[in-house]
């Protein structure tokens, strides 16, 4: 499976329990597209969170985010990690 980092903006002010929350709600729809949300980051300052997963695609990644209620702005490949 390939890994994928999704990005969201316009979440200005999110807190650690926001964040978690969504996380949550991802994590308990992921296994209907095959996906794995493995971690996440925020800058509440700037609006903008980050998203690691492993997942069959990009589109699974985003349908994910949509049904949970939080659309991504942006989702990328990562082919290349260390």
């Amino acid at each position: 499976m390939a890994k994928f980092m999704d990005v969201h903006r316009d979440m200005m002010g999110i807190t650690d329990e926001q964040l978690e929350d969504a996380h949550i709600a991802d994590i308990a729809i992921q296994d209907e597209e095959g996906v794995t949300f493995e971690h996440a980051w925020a800058d509440p300052d700037d609006g903008i969170v980050y998203c690691l997963s492993e997942a069959p695609s990009a589109d699974a990644v985003r349908r994910i985010h949509e049904r949970a209620g939080h659309p991504p702005d942006e989702v990328h490949p990562v082919p290349l990690a260390i």
